[in-house]
């Protein structure tokens, strides 16, 4: 059974972000709000809990396209090869908001991701996971909740997606209804951006 807790987005309750990190750190997984649709995140340094998103997902670990959650671009080369200050700018000028940029990875990615010659950056314009990110101390490692049903994609009342994943993850976190339109994905990975997928950030950063 997931733990089901109540956080408002405009003033996210500190205590609760403490709570939503601690499963975190044990390797939990959680279901949290973003600026799009609702996502599915645990804790990138921990690989039993990254091995169990892979899982639910039914994709092996080293090849899943994850997206890396961060507070903001200030870790960026953690995880990422040096970009151009072109891309840079976009970025910034882009951030928080709904996209998901395609960058390449550097060599200091976590052990699991070493063969991955990219990987995506986000950070949501939410309240609630930036103050998520913010007090774990990394990233966590994101992907969004699809639905199967052919006309919603993405569920988007908090109370049907603690029905669907009550049994498969540890906590899922009341922040509202979600968005139904995911984030717009650019891949800078090769120099000149590419639209990998139009969603609800719009293109005019470019």
């Amino acid at each position: 059974m997931a733990q089901f807790i109540k956080i408002y987005e405009e003033n996210p309750n500190s205590k609760m972000i403490r709570k939503v990190v601690d499963v975190l750190k044990k390797g939990g997984l959680i279901i949290y709000p973003t600026d799009t649709v609702y996502g599915l995140g645990c804790d990138i340094t921990n690989t039993k809990a990254l091995e169990r998103i892979a899982r639910i997902k039914g994709v092996k670990l080293e090849k899943a396209n994850f997206s890396f959650i961060c507070e903001d671009l200030s870790n960026l080369s953690d995880y990422v090869k040096q970009i151009d200050s072109s891309t840079f700018k976009i970025l910034k000028r882009a951030l928080p908001g709904p996209y998901t940029f395609i960058l390449p990875g550097a060599k200091s990615l976590p052990v699991v991701f070493k063969k991955k010659k990219t990987v995506g950056i986000r950070v949501p314009n939410n309240n609630i996971a930036l103050e998520i990110v913010k007090e774990l101390g990394n990233p966590i490692v994101s992907t969004s909740i699809r639905d199967e049903d052919t006309i919603l994609e993405y569920t988007t009342d908090p109370e049907l997606i603690l029905e669907k994943w009550d049994n498969l993850v540890d906590l899922v976190i009341d922040g509202g209804y979600g968005d139904n339109e995911a984030s717009t994905v650019i891949d800078f990975s090769e120099g000149d951006p590419i639209i990998v997928r139009e969603g609800k950030g719009s293109l005019d950063i470019l």
